[in-house]
């Protein structure tokens, strides 16, 4: 009403023409204006987490966040503001589900879906996911820890070879020497099946396993974190990056940001870092 009152248009015309009284549409306004003051530094700390996480937080993380900061609010009261303010979090594109086969002959799907862990270095995932730009294509290859989340390691290039494969697994057992008996799941890609990887993870005491054939459940919190790191860093950010260099650094603040600011509720709302020191310190 107040902007068609600003084209010209008489309050008198307008309240009768919705039905309202002239006392009911000052009470409303009245209390409209009550409640935004009463909100308004509310307002003001989501905005200011939303900008600082640029964009990638909803309703659950920006609740989560203003309670590690010692706020008592409810999450309808928060949901309510940040539909007034138009504030909405990235969520992941649908995926694709391809066909289930197998399981593979190298190594048996040990982990069968079963993603529990009672503590971290227990299980780890590991893939490969691609990325196309204009100037070509490159690829992540991370390693991913079940009970926290964290990037253990990861190595990002133009080319998916065994080169790749040998860096991401130096970094994670430079990282954690000591991992006998670890369970380390991956898809049947050939990188896994390959004599340099099996022997790697048997020098170290870890255990293989291996998803069925084009099933993307038996990996699934791989998949899920491929999602999230391209709903929030990628997608529709693109032609920001004009080079190989420049997605790089991306790839690597992105990942430096997912470990050690970025919380999650399976981690009691802990960035995955925090969570592991957390976790290693109570045992």
């Amino acid at each position: 009403m107040k902007e068609l009152r600003e084209e010209g248009y008489q309050l008198k015309h307008l309240l009768q023409a919705m039905g309202l009284s002239r006392s009911t549409y000052y009470y409303e306004i009245s209390r409209t204006d009550t409640v935004a003051e009463r909100n308004k530094w509310l307002m003001e700390e989501i905005a200011e987490i939303f900008s600082l996480h640029k964009g990638r937080y909803g309703v659950r993380r920006i609740h989560a966040e203003l309670v590690n900061r010692g706020k008592e609010i409810n999450h309808k009261r928060v949901q309510r503001l940040m539909n007034v303010m138009g504030l909405k979090g990235k969520r992941p594109k649908e995926k694709y589900h391809s066909y289930q086969g197998e399981v593979g002959k190298t190594a048996a799907n040990i982990i069968n879906r079963d993603f529990s862990t009672t503590a971290p270095l227990e299980k780890w995932t590991t893939d490969v996911t691609q990325f196309s730009f204009s100037w070509g294509k490159c690829y992540l290859s991370p390693i991913l820890d079940m009970h926290t989340n964290e990037v253990i390691s990861y190595d990002l290039s133009l080319h998916p070879n065994l080169d790749q494969v040998q860096r991401m697994l130096a970094g994670a057992f430079d990282k954690f020497p000591y991992v006998s008996g670890l369970i380390f799941h991956s898809d049947q890609g050939w990188q896994y099946q390959h004599a340099y990887y099996r022997n790697m993870l048997k020098k170290h005491g870890v255990i293989q396993s291996m998803s069925r054939k084009g099933n993307c459940y038996d990996n699934c919190i791989m998949e899920t974190f491929f999602g999230r790191l391209k709903n929030e860093m990628f997608y529709g950010q693109e032609k920001e990056y004009i080079s190989f260099e420049k997605f790089s650094k991306a790839i690597r603040e992105y990942i430096y940001y997912y470990n050690n600011e970025r919380i999650q509720a399976k981690t009691k709302w802990m960035p995955p870092v925090k969570y592991r020191e957390a976790s290693m310190c109570s045992k």
